[in-house]
């Protein structure tokens, strides 16, 4: 640099030729800068060689720190022979490279070489290096190294990413560890918390008072008509009966009859005083399915004949627990003649404890002169005195329990008796058709017997029967019937003479049937559906009436 100052000053030229004074200053000041560049370069490799030096040296310290385990106890991986000459003489690439270095750079930083530590603390000479895995052949895997050195320390589990001994997130996603759960929670979050602890707070305090409400005393009368059992008072056992009955009667919608009336008003001198109340699965009709035909449904033997025959002394009732829609399908086949008055389906049922019961007291009927032949004892839980249990037919065609069962409902109806429920009681656990058959064959035993008795103290003629062999005396009714009396002395008790009209009577009914019966099928048929038009043209007019074209269609 100073050569190239005096050359400046001297104004000499590089290629030796003495230049004027009046050298041109461009052509010297390009000559200056080209001589800088190459000084700079110079100064600023050796620089750049060292830290090349440096880096590699601390990659070779971290290597012998840290040596590859996972090629342990492997005989397979083979070093090329290329790579084994070198690692004999491993001094000598290193030395070469530092007298290079030294060469362009005359004062390097002296490195301290780093001393690879042991395996273990009791050994004290280094462990030989184990050869390095052929990497032409695949990665090797290094699980065997990694679950045996989990098993040396004890874990319970491993875990190849994250540092079994720091727990960095929990159950709920959250960081854990250093990072407290509320670091993630932030003020709109407590917030939230907080008017959610309040709402719930008000909706406890207001199911306490609402509670406490319900329990008060009866307002009016009529609640304490309609609850004897619950009175108005102060007192725990008292606040919660009336709460208990209060919340009755605010679910009696879903679980009472449809109606507190289920049937109508009526005067008794224009209807039968009694009334039964038949069931209709299993007791006059029978279903069954099968993969073959389906659903099917059998009509029990003597059904027509049982409801014919009784309809001149019972009103008849079906109360049956199947819905309206599926048992109504059913009875237009069973009855289509109508001799069953009135039809009441599930919905005017009671539903308690999963089972359907048939309340007798919503009938509007006097309970001392109905009467219920059902299948199950559920049905009549409420009313069991009134009720006459039969077992569930099953299909068979030979059946002949319904018909058995005639002559006792006709005694009870004929005899005119003033409750029905003593005599229920007397048959209870016993065959109802057998019981009573022994019964009125010991009773026809003593009637007999003392018929006999009176015929033997009274005259063989008499003025009455001097009036009747002159025809002065009538032994018929103004209908035809027989008198009472004359039957008693015909030998005839009351009972046969009840079952002898009751016979006429049935036979009287065949006969309109027989006539009439395709004509009064006929007029219900028109009768349902003149109502069917009717509703459909009510349903168009509310309708229409939505859009304002109803009272222009009138």
């Amino acid at each position: 640099m100073r050569d190239g100052a005096a050359w400046a000053a001297q104004g000499t030229d590089f290629s030796g030729n003495s230049s004027s004074p009046g050298l041109d200053l461009r052509h010297l000041l390009s000559q200056t800068l080209g001589i800088s560049a190459v000084m700079l370069s110079r100064a600023v490799l050796p620089l750049t060689r060292l830290n090349v030096r440096a880096s590699a040296v601390r990659a070779s310290a971290l290597a012998a720190q840290h040596p590859r385990w996972y090629a342990k106890g492997k005989s397979g991986y083979q070093l090329p022979e290329s790579m084994q000459s070198k690692s004999k003489n491993p001094e000598a690439p290193k030395s070469s490279t530092k007298k290079d270095v030294d060469a362009e750079q005359p004062e390097p930083e002296p490195k301290a070489e780093p001393t690879p530590e042991p395996d273990t603390p009791n050994s004290s000479e280094p462990s030989p290096q184990k050869p390095l895995p052929d990497l032409t052949q695949g990665i090797p895997s290094t699980l065997a190294a990694e679950l045996e050195g989990q098993n040396k320390k004890g874990g319970g589990h491993l875990n190849l990413t994250e540092d079994p001994t720091r727990t960095e997130y929990s159950e709920d996603g959250r960081g854990g560890g250093d990072i407290p759960k509320g670091g993630y929670e932030t003020s709109l979050d407590r917030r939230k918390a907080r008017m959610a602890n309040i709402m719930y707070a008000l909706m406890l305090a207001a199911g306490v008072a609402g509670v406490g409400y319900l329990g008060r005393n009866w307002e009016t009368e009529e609640e304490e008509r309609l609850h004897p059992v619950t009175p108005s008072g102060w007192g725990l056992g008292l606040w919660y009966n009336r709460i208990t009955a209060r919340m009755s009667d605010l679910t009696s919608y879903y679980k009472d009859p449809a109606f507190p009336k289920l049937l109508p008003d009526e005067d008794p001198q224009m209807r039968q005083p009694y009334t039964l109340v038949l069931s209709l699965e299993d007791l006059l009709v029978h279903s069954e399915w099968s993969r073959e035909h389906g659903w099917r449904v059998a009509k029990r033997p003597g059904v027509d004949y049982f409801l014919r025959y009784l309809n001149q002394y019972y009103e008849l009732v079906l109360f049956t627990s199947v819905p309206s829609m599926m048992a109504d399908q059913v009875l237009r086949k069973l009855d289509p003649y109508r001799i069953i008055r009135w039809p009441l389906f599930r919905e005017a049922t009671r539903y308690k404890d999963g089972e359907y019961i048939k309340d007798l007291a919503y009938l509007n009927r006097d309970l001392s002169k109905v009467i219920l032949v059902d299948t199950k004892e559920e049905h009549a839980r409420y009313q069991p005195e009134n009720a006459v249990v039969l077992d569930k037919w099953t299909g068979d065609p030979k059946d002949k329990t319904l018909v058995a069962l005639i002559p006792f409902l006709e005694y009870l109806a004929g005899m005119g008796v003033e409750d029905v429920r003593p005599v229920l009681k007397s048959f209870e656990g016993t065959a109802i058709p057998i019981e009573f058959a022994k019964r009125e064959k010991a009773m026809r035993e003593r009637f007999e017997k003392e018929l006999a008795e009176d015929q033997k103290k009274k005259p063989s003629r008499g003025i009455g029967s001097l009036a009747s062999a002159l025809g002065l005396k009538s032994t018929r009714t103004l209908d035809g019937e027989q008198l009472p009396s004359e039957g008693l002395a015909q030998g005839k008790m009351l009972w046969d003479q009840i079952r002898e009209r009751g016979q006429k009577n049935y036979e009287l009914i065949e006969r309109e049937i027989r006539e009439n019966g395709e004509k009064w099928l006929a007029e219900m048929a028109a009768e349902e559906e003149k109502a069917r038009d009717e509703q459909m043209k009510s349903m168009k007019g509310s309708f229409t009436s939505m859009f304002g074209a109803g009272d222009k269609e009138q």
